[in-house]
């Protein structure tokens, strides 16, 4: 054009994409949740799991936070649900979606299927697995249509806090920044801790703030006692 725009055409991915943010945002009444989470814990107890590994056998911390998130939402039965029409559904199986960046192709969030089973190296392997599939347009049906909670830290590109659209029919998101140093004050003193902000989005049709807050101070509580359950084969 004359004046330098140029007409854009989805691919079919970004135009579903388009459809499905539109109808969650429209019909889901969103609410948001954050919380600042001292990481010193995890990351320790990460840095232990990864010593002597080679860089493409190491645990990531995006699956230090499955396995967190997993056992919460065990904890928090309400948040790992489906809306489906007028129905709400809770699950069992905690299926978490974990957003892969497809580049151009756009942005899609299949399931890690059975998280609440599984320890965090099998679930890094799996997320190897998982982003390899999606970029090459290899995923089951099952990770595509039974999740049941979503995760999206984009922690390594550096954002340190944003808030997820809920993918539907989930009723809850979790967004998670980078973990970065923070000058926090601790008995009065100014000290410095590895901080995370987590944002939680959620359907107030299906749940409420305070649980949502719940949700959160127990993710916390889990990820300060890292130690206690990241390990190999845990």
């Amino acid at each position: 054009m004359a004046d330098g725009r140029h007409p854009v055409t989805f691919t079919p991915m970004r135009a579903a994409i388009a459809r499905r943010m539109v109808q969650s945002k429209t019909q889901a009444p969103h609410f948001y949740v954050s919380r600042d989470i001292e990481m010193d814990a995890a990351m320790d107890a990460l840095a232990a799991l990864n010593e002597g590994r080679d860089k493409d056998a190491r645990s990531s911390v995006s699956a230090l936070l499955l396995k967190a998130v997993a056992s919460t939402l065990q904890a928090f039965p309400a948040f790992n649900a489906v809306w489906n029409g007028e129905t709400l559904e809770r699950v069992d199986a905690v299926n978490l979606g974990i957003a892969i960046d497809l580049g151009e192709g756009g942005l899609i969030a299949p399931a890690i299927i059975g998280c609440e089973a599984k320890g965090v190296d099998q679930l890094a392997t799996d997320l190897r697995d998982l982003a390899t599939r999606a970029r090459a347009g290899k995923l089951r049906a099952a990770e595509i249509s039974e999740g049941t909670f979503t995760l999206t830290n984009l922690g390594m590109f550096g954002v340190t806090s944003f808030t997820a659209i809920i993918t539907p029919p989930q009723v809850s998101t979790l967004a998670t920044g980078a973990t970065e140093a923070r000058a926090v004050v601790r008995d009065g003193q100014v000290v410095i801790r590895r901080v995370m902000t987590a944002t939680l989005s959620s359907d107030h049709r299906a749940v409420d703030g305070a649980g949502a807050a719940r949700l959160l101070a127990d993710l916390q509580e889990r990820l300060t006692t890292a130690a206690d359950w990241v390990s190999a084969g845990s």
